[in-house]
């Protein structure tokens, strides 16, 4: 059974960084497709940044520069550091797998798994 458990969220001031962690299990994360998506009020839920299982790393335009996605294998867990947050960046964040490493990583359909999700508010 996998499970995925997102922590890290908060409420944070405009230009502030947060961590937030997905502790996986029932899969290793080295060996999958691994993701954070958001979702904002009233909004569709978007891509936000991918690692894949060779370690490359794959942003969203409004990510690249102050957004980082990593893993540590041994603990079995991705993480999303965020910098330089605006208000722009208050969603519900999830983290997501993908075991069979598809090509469409954006697509929020080629994930099999998701977490319940953590509250990103970005005060301004």
């Amino acid at each position: 059974q996998v499970q995925l458990v997102e922590s890290g969220g908060g409420l944070v001031q405009a230009g502030g960084s947060l961590r937030l962690s997905c502790a996986a299990s029932g899969l290793a994360v080295s060996r999958s497709a691994m993701a954070w998506f958001r979702q904002a009020p009233g909004k569709e839920r978007e891509f936000v940044a991918t690692i894949r299982w060779t370690g490359a790393t794959y942003y969203t335009d409004s990510a690249k520069g102050r957004f980082t996605v990593s893993r540590d294998n041994a603990k079995n867990t991705i993480y999303l550091q965020m910098g330089s947050l605006k208000p722009e960046d208050t969603a519900v964040y999830y983290c997501a797998a993908d075991r069979r490493n598809r090509d469409n990583y954006s697509g929020s359909d080629q994930y099999d798994y998701w977490g319940q999700g953590t509250q990103v508010t970005v005060s301004s």
